[in-house]
């Protein structure tokens, strides 16, 4: 039996008429065969959820696009009953109008919602200015379930993915459409106030969009509420792996400092041991306890290390690099005036690792966003704590990405805690950004004194 309701009287005649056409031969003879194969063929419903998998492939798997073109279709296929169909089916009046507006209004009123989350705006504008069209070419009465689905996800759709100001401008443009429509007694949504139109019938479609648009607005609302919770909690995340990250570099800088200076020590008293000297076993306790106190810090502090990151063999750099520092920043472009206020030689060699990456984050910072700028830096050593300044003139932004060789604002922070110190960033009045740290340097003995 037939599939695609051709008839065999059809079909009689169709070999005939291909071969005259093409002329007959075996091949055909077998095009004719396929022709007729292919207009027989039926859609069964494996075709048809074929056919929607294809789709989805299409829209590369998201959703919110299968969802706007089923609501386009959905909205294009009511409007369609509407029009052409049996209205009465959905509530509807027959539409009148010009045969042309007929034959384009299911596109051009169900269409538009496809656009419904890149364009809301044009979306919107777009649907009432076909509801101004059918409804000055001729009299409708709009109502039922196709002009109501349609202009109330229009409504929700405007406020759900328009910005707020860009909604009151749509909700704003077609007011006096809304109103000129309702007043006719033409526009009847989900609640009527008759067909005679007037100022209730304007009020009540008025109330009807604008809770719709509201609806939509709350969504909106709350969705970037949520977005922007998920982003604060990544931030909170990655702020908080650069503070790991940081804490484990100086863990390594500790403890290639300790360590250099707990096998001197080490070396020392074996050495004094073996000249033979009165002090024997004095030094052979400071022996044992400085290598217990070697391999429990390489132990603990081991801990900290990254276990990919290979260890590195060149030594810290500290405030003696401070020159070349400024010199390799000056042939980076930035012009750099660098001040040292005291006696840097007797700062401890971790205090002294801290100064350079604070230094060098701070002036990382000024390359990377401060733009066209000069920069000051001043060292300030007292007896009991270092004070560092890096200053700049220019106009960018800092803090927003990570320096080079630490984690920008969040490592400098965490290096200065080290020591219980302070840091505080942020803009100079006059333009240009300011770092400016303080590390007490109370319990910490220069190398080679003793306590």
């Amino acid at each position: 039996m037939p599939q695609s309701g051709v008839s065999a009287a059809h079909c009689s005649w169709m070999p005939g008429r291909l071969s005259a056409l093409a002329g007959w031969n075996p091949f055909n003879r077998k095009i004719e065969s396929d022709a007729i194969a292919r207009m027989m063929h039926a859609a069964w419903p494996g075709d048809t959820f074929g056919g929607m998998q294809a789709a989805g492939r299409f829209a590369g798997g998201d959703a919110a696009i299968i969802v706007d073109a089923g609501l386009g279709i959905a909205g294009a296929g009511l409007i369609a009953v509407a029009t052409w169909g049996s209205p009465r089916l959905i509530g509807s009046e027959a539409i009148a109008g010009p045969s042309w507006l007929l034959a384009l209004l299911p596109l051009l009123m169900g269409g538009p919602l496809v656009l419904r989350r890149r364009a809301p705006l044009p979306m919107w504008l777009a649907i009432w200015a076909s509801t101004a069209l059918l409804c000055l070419l001729a009299h409708n009465l709009l109502r039922g379930l196709a002009f109501t689905f349609v202009l109330f996800t229009a409504a929700y759709s405007l406020g759900a993915h328009a910005s707020f100001r860009r909604g009151v401008a749509g909700l704003v443009l077609t007011a006096p459409i809304v109103a000129a429509i309702s007043h006719r007694g033409e526009l009847t949504l989900a609640f009527s106030a008759g067909e005679h139109g007037g100022t209730a019938a304007i009020g009540l479609a008025f109330l009807q969009l604008l809770a719709f648009w509201l609806a939509g607005v709350l969504v909106r609302a709350r969705r970037r509420a949520v977005s922007l919770a998920e982003w604060s909690a990544e931030l909170q995340r990655q702020a908080g792996q650069a503070a790991t990250a940081e804490r484990a570099r100086i863990a390594r800088e500790l403890h290639d400092i300790v360590a250099h200076h707990l096998s001197v020590v080490v070396l020392q008293a074996a050495g004094a041991q073996a000249s033979g000297k009165p002090a024997g076993p004095a030094l052979a306790k400071i022996e044992n306890s400085a290598r217990q106190a070697l391999e429990e810090t390489s132990r603990l502090l081991n801990v900290l290390r990254d276990p990919d990151e290979e260890a590195r063999l060149a030594p810290q750099p500290g405030t003696g690099e401070l020159d070349a520092l400024a010199a390799s920043v000056r042939a980076a472009g930035l012009p750099v005036n660098l001040t040292i206020d005291g006696s840097l030689a007797a700062l401890p060699a971790v205090a002294g690792v801290s100064v350079y990456r604070i230094v060098q984050e701070a002036l990382t910072n000024v390359l990377k966003h401060a733009g066209p700028a000069r920069a000051e830096v001043t060292i300030g050593c007292k007896q009991d704590s270092v004070t560092i300044e890096v200053t700049d003139d220019g106009t960018g932004q800092h803090g927003k990405g990570p320096a080079s060789g630490g984690h920008g604002l969040a490592g400098m922070r965490e290096r200065a805690a080290v020591f219980g110190g302070e840091l505080a960033a942020g803009p100079r009045p006059g333009g240009g950004f300011a770092v400016h740290a303080r590390l007490p340097l109370t319990g910490h003995l220069p190398p080679g004194e003793l306590s």
